[in-house]
């Protein structure tokens, strides 16, 4: 079983690996792999006077990230000291990004003060502060976040930790028999809707083990009576929580010792991840143990059926561990078939310079009624595309499991992110990303400095470098819809230089006047664009490409066209004549212009700054 396991995780490490990794972080499963990451961990001390006697001094030791210590001092004492250790344990964290490794820098960046206001606690301070002002007592508000807190905690374990195991057991499943596992099948649950009713059976596994682990023997015998719980509900969510818990006991029954020594056989592989505090564990020993005992499961499963165990009847997934005969495949993938026989050709039906325009960049000038049937029909190859995979026997053959998976919702399937756009969709995706822009970088400001500013060289509620890169990566990268990972990175790549020039551009036209400035960030060139900018356009990017300009092109299918093109002209001209003028009378001024940078160490050190532009 273990060379199997092996086997297995050869020809799928990188799915595996991902799935336990995955599971680390969200401190489902192998916690102790992450051991590496808080090797780091400081100590200083905090005093401060709290409540109404002046004089009393609190001490508290902090460790790590130190919001738990917040959070007990606003509760001991009150939110006023609570804000103020949540400031020093901030102020030491940036003090540590110093000298520390400048990749994790938290002086300057949206990310860093998201960062630093979660480890230090100031989120919980704020959040409690707002609540004690409606209910107007600080008390009352610490006990109402402590209970949502606690509500929150309960929540993300219910939903997240504690049904993750049966998650990363369906990837292992189904690698069992293909040789292709894809990423979607980590939505498994979601897609069949069971997702809420696989936390419930895990939930009730979860009571009934720890009821059991107040005798001694219950903790570790019941440990494996329940061992193949997360299997049995990979193959089958559809059952009920004593239907499953009853059936890996009996599975276990006689094979509770053989499990254990089973595991006892890891036990140097478990050593030599110790001894690289978890980082072997994570690139091999946890994916591999699971493969190995995904093996012992199916041999566990295939005994119970022909002992005809009661209950053995629910574990009816049989294609987990065979592959289906052509037959089968085609009374259920005929609609592929038809499309994988089509002779190569019958496919493209644009041809001359529309076809060009069409295949490399994605535009269609003016959408024809022909065009539109070319459009569905490319929206239907697009769909089956994903299937073809299925019917050739490389990966596990969704439409056969017993769950309907296929049923999904209607927005769902009409998004075909390989359809060509029209002009006027175009442009009403260039002024609707424009305007998010605007809704974003007024809000960041707002959030940022309590102020409204209106942000951009334009005084209309647009930042048209939003809406061109918008349309820049639709066009432009048309030809790299079909990979996700070419898209991210073209995207970062295209982004990145439209910011860089606009940034140059607009100096050059403007007399020397900086709009933004990176500098103090991570990863910046000249101050124009930084790493984790360019990361959230990367993000963007594809939330553009595979959902938003999708969506808006199905929106606009539904309303008349003669109604679209008077819009998109009246607000052209609108966004035309603001260029004009803002390319004499640029919006400029507080909160646009006037950029603080830090000068270098001297400037950090004496706390100087000098204003750009």
């Amino acid at each position: 079983m273990k060379r199997q396991g092996r086997s297995s995780l050869k020809k799928h490490y990188v799915i595996f690996v991902a799935a336990c990794l995955i599971a680390a972080f969200l401190s489902a499963e192998f916690r102790s792999s992450l051991g590496f990451s808080s090797a780091q961990i400081y100590e200083t001390d905090y005093e401060a006077s709290g409540g109404d006697d002046e004089g009393l001094v609190v001490k508290t030791s902090v460790r790590g990230i130190g919001w738990e210590d917040v959070l007990r001092i606003m509760a001991e004492d009150n939110t006023e000291a609570g804000r103020r250790m949540s400031e020093q344990l901030e102020e030491n964290a940036i003090e540590q990004s110093k000298t520390g490794n400048p990749m994790f820098g938290r002086t300057r960046g949206v990310l860093s003060g998201v960062v630093n206001d979660v480890s230090s606690g100031s989120i919980l301070v704020t959040a409690a502060a707002a609540i004690g002002s409606i209910t107007g007592s600080d008390n009352a508000g610490v006990l109402i976040l402590i209970l949502l807190g606690a509500l929150l905690m309960f929540g993300f374990w219910f939903l997240i930790q504690n049904t993750f195991p049966v998650v990363i057991r369906r990837v292992f499943l189904e690698g069992l028999t293909y040789d292709r596992v894809t990423p979607q099948r980590f939505v498994f649950l979601l897609r069949i809707r069971k997702w809420l009713k696989a936390s419930w059976i895990m939930f009730v596994k979860y009571i009934y083990y720890l009821l059991w682990c107040f005798t001694l023997v219950g903790a570790v015998v019941k440990r494996y009576s329940y061992y193949l719980v997360p299997y049995i509900v990979a193959e089958n969510p559809d059952m009920t929580a004593r239907q499953a818990i009853t059936l890996s006991r009996k599975m276990m029954k006689g094979h509770k010792w053989q499990c254990f020594v089973f595991e006892l056989s890891f036990l140097g592989w478990e050593i030599l991840g110790a001894l690289t505090f978890g980082v072997f564990n994570i690139f091999y020993t946890n994916p591999y143990k699971v493969a190995s005992f995904t093996q012992y499961y199916a041999y566990l499963r295939k005994e119970a059926i022909e002992k005809k165990i009661p209950g053995a009847e629910l574990l009816y997934d049989n294609w987990l561990y065979e592959k289906p005969d052509d037959w089968t495949i085609a009374a259920k993938y005929a609609d592929v078939i038809q499309v994988m026989e089509m002779p190569a050709g019958e496919t493209e039906k644009l041809t001359g310079w529309r076809g060009f325009i069409a295949r490399n960049f994605g535009v269609l000038l003016m959408r024809r009624e022909e065009d539109k049937k070319y459009e569905q029909k490319q929206a239907e190859l697009v769909r089956i595309q994903a299937m073809i995979d299925d019917v050739q026997g490389e990966a596990y053959p969704v439409r056969l499991y017993p769950i309907p998976e296929e049923d999904r919702r209607k927005l769902v399937q009409s998004l075909n992110y390989m359809q060509h756009y029209s002009i006027w969709t175009l442009i009403v995706i260039f002024l609707s990303l424009s305007f998010f822009g605007w809704i974003w970088e007024v809000g960041m400001h707002l959030v940022s400095y309590g102020e409204f500013v209106n942000r951009g060289a334009l005084y209309g509620p647009w930042l048209p470098i939003y809406g061109s890169g918008a349309v820049l990566i639709l066009t432009l990268l048309n030809r790299f819809r079909r990979n996700p990972a070419v898209e991210f990175i073209a995207t970062v790549v295209v982004c990145g230089f439209l910011e860089y020039m606009t940034s140059l551009i607009m100096e050059i036209a403007t007399g020397g006047m900086k709009w933004w400035d990176y500098s103090g960030y991570f990863l910046n060139l000249n101050g124009r664009i930084c790493a984790e900018g360019l990361l959230v356009f990367g993000v963007g990017g594809l939330a553009i490409v595979y959902i938003i300009a999708p969506m808006i092109d199905n929106l606009l299918e539904r309303i008349d066209e003669k109604k679209v093109k008077a819009a998109c002209i009246v607000l052209l001209v609108l966004f035309i004549a603001d260029t004009a003028y803002s390319r004499f009378h640029p919006n400029a001024g507080k909160g646009i212009t006037d950029i603080e940078a830090s000068v270098g160490d001297e400037a950090e050190r004496t706390g100087t700054t000098e204003t750009v532009g």
